[in-house]
């Protein structure tokens, strides 16, 4: 890839192409598909999917800088943020969204130049939610925070009370962790976490 995007911080896989997160732009690059080529300039030509297409940049002057951790998927779509350039994004059919721009472009821009060890996140499939846990490296809490995106209200709709290492959705679950440990939510007590 262009040395201009910096280093290839993420690698996502979507049915007939591979999309590569660097710390500077998005590329979209062929990949399962069948290409003829020939190995040794002869004029036989071989058909093989073992082999990467074109790579093209998305739309827009974003990149996942570096912090993949950020990284977090639902079907088509794929959340991340760009900390260079102070924005939270969603790559989607239609390419790349900022999605901090729905009412919180200011605060992400002056919460990303504080001192940040982590930006963790993660998809809540049971609420249709991206999290994201900015986290400080500080264990006091408010330092750390955890903001929601929300794709039915399409703008961010809360800060949560949970400060997750990671987490994961699995079979209609949403679950996180917190010292090593895995944590179900939306069961039980509400607003009860770690």
């Amino acid at each position: 890839l262009n040395p201009t995007f910096g280093s290839i911080q993420k690698l996502f896989s979507r049915r007939v192409s591979l999309i590569a997160f660097c710390e500077d732009r998005v590329v979209g690059i062929t990949a399962n598909k069948n290409a003829l080529y020939n190995a040794d300039g002869n004029p036989q030509l071989v058909a093989s999917n073992a082999v990467l297409g074109d790579a093209n940049p998305f739309v827009g002057d974003y990149g996942i800088s570096q912090n993949p951790e950020s990284f977090a998927r639902d079907s088509y779509r794929a959340y991340f943020t760009d900390r260079q350039r102070g924005a939270v994004l969603r790559l989607s059919m239609d390419g790349i969204t900022p999605i901090s721009e729905a009412g919180m472009s200011g605060w992400f821009k002056d919460e990303f130049k504080k001192p940040i060890y982590n930006l963790i996140g993660s998809f809540d499939n049971y609420k249709s939610d991206y999290n994201l846990t900015i986290d400080t490296g500080n264990t006091s809490w408010p330092d750390s925070k955890t903001i929601t995106y929300s794709e039915d209200i399409k703008g961010w709709v809360s800060f949560k009370s949970f400060i997750q290492e990671s987490g994961v959705s699995m079979s209609g679950d949403y679950y996180t962790f917190k010292s090593g440990k895995c944590y179900r939510h939306n069961e039980g007590d509400r607003n009860t976490f770690y």
